[in-house]
């Protein structure tokens, strides 16, 4: 996926839209990571709708006021993102994550799950985390719940896919009913693929 002002949100899931904001992950020469700043890591959660308008205007002041604090976050986002990336990778390749991404990911998943809690609204049960929009990091509880609810769905994790145009590196979660997506976006590395076949059939 080449890099734009854009957010592509093609992974169908919050978990790997948020491990797809590094463009061309698999190239050193190409690879861009979205987030530069925590502002940019505010502006996509707005994107994901993780976030309202509101509570990025909020955020963003505390973070001119904590600029400390939101570098931080920013820093803990990212090393969650790719611990993220890394296990799920293991997994649309059918092997075992590497313990330590584990162990990374558990932490954070401890850290903010001791805010979550079940309440009863519209006839139903629901998990919910506690009123959080005055801390920094507010945007990171649902995607890590994101994460953890696709990773204990055992048959959904036949679904998750790595796209296979390189080095693209994105994930998604396949949503085809006979489960045969192969890239991030048709549109995108599928017709750079198409482009690649017709140039070899006419060489």
């Amino acid at each position: 996926m080449s890099g734009t002002n854009i957010y592509m949100m093609v992974g169908e899931r919050l978990c790997m839209d948020f491990i797809n904001t590094v463009s061309w992950r698999e190239s050193a020469e190409k690879r861009r990571d979205w987030f530069t700043s925590y502002a940019n890591l505010v502006e996509w959660s707005i994107y994901a709708e993780v976030l309202t308008e509101q509570q990025a205007k909020a955020l963003l002041l505390k973070a001119e006021e904590k600029q400390s604090e939101a570098g931080d976050v920013l820093k803990q986002a990212i090393e969650i993102r790719e611990a993220m990336y890394r296990i799920f990778k293991s997994i649309s390749k059918g092997t075992i994550p590497h313990p330590p991404d584990l162990v990374r990911f558990n932490e954070s998943v401890s850290h903010f799950y001791q805010n979550l809690h079940v309440i009863h609204e519209n006839d139903h049960y629901t998990l919910k985390f506690k009123h959080t929009e005055k801390n920094l990091d507010t945007m990171l509880p649902p995607i890590l719940k994101s994460a953890v609810e696709l990773l204990v769905s055992k048959n959904d994790l036949e679904r998750v896919k790595q796209c296979e145009g390189d080095p693209c590196g994105w994930l998604f979660f396949d949503t085809s009913r006979n489960r045969s997506r192969r890239w991030c976006s048709m549109a995108d590395c599928g017709n750079r693929a198409k482009a690649r076949r017709f140039n070899q059939k006419e060489k």
